[in-house]
């Protein structure tokens, strides 16, 4: 389901319960403000290719990555942008911001929560898309077992509450259409004493 139109009026709140809060605002970043953005960040970040291990062989992950902490005085200038309107809107001093590269349908994230330990206790994650349309799934692990299909469309935040990740999983699947490539941006707030250096290995978001 494409929801542009349904929620032309402002941000959605998918849920809002114990188990977390999920906010959707599309439009939040103007079109050519967010296609500036993706242009630069395709053609000037040092993209890395990871692989893993998965039924006892290494693989590629379907992905590409790149990572980086918002004080970084060299942080390419589009994130610090994005990390200034991410930080505006859900008033949370973000501390790191984490790159996925969706370069065609066939990449892809399994569903999946976020690693606690690596997020400060009651912080939220930001996503902020760029490029092309891709759909997230969010599945309820217990309870009710909800599940939503939500179109995240280039210059979207997706806000997911602290709360959601031990309740929910969210993953971005294959898809069989064509489709050109997509870049997330991951906004968390790392644990104090928990960050150093310039970069870190790339986190699924």
């Amino acid at each position: 389901m494409t929801q542009g139109s349904l929620f032309a009026a402002g941000p959605l709140v998918i849920v809002d319960d114990e188990h977390g809060r999920f906010a959707y605002e599309p439009g939040l970043i103007a079109s050519p403000m967010a296609a500036r953005w993706f242009d630069t960040l395709m053609s000037t970040i040092p993209w890395q290719a990871q692989r893993r291990e998965m039924y006892g062989r290494e693989v590629d992950v379907p992905r590409l990555v790149q990572h980086y902490v918002l004080d970084d005085p060299s942080l390419p200038s589009p994130l610090a942008e994005a990390a200034r309107e991410a930080i505006a809107v859900t008033g949370v001093r973000f501390t790191s911001v984490g790159l996925n590269l969706y370069r065609d349908g066939r990449d892809s994230v399994a569903p999946h929560n976020d690693h606690i330990d690596e997020i400060a206790e009651g912080e939220p994650i930001a996503l902020l898309s760029l490029g092309a349309t891709r759909r997230m799934t969010l599945r309820e692990r217990e309870g009710a077992k909800r599940s939503f299909d939500l179109d995240l469309e280039a210059g979207s935040l997706l806000t997911m509450s602290h709360a959601t990740q031990f309740h929910y999983d969210h993953g971005i699947p294959k898809s069989r259409g064509e489709v050109g490539p997509r870049i997330s941006l991951a906004f968390r707030v790392r644990p104090r004493g928990g960050s150093a250096g310039r970069r870190y290995p790339g986190k699924r978001a």
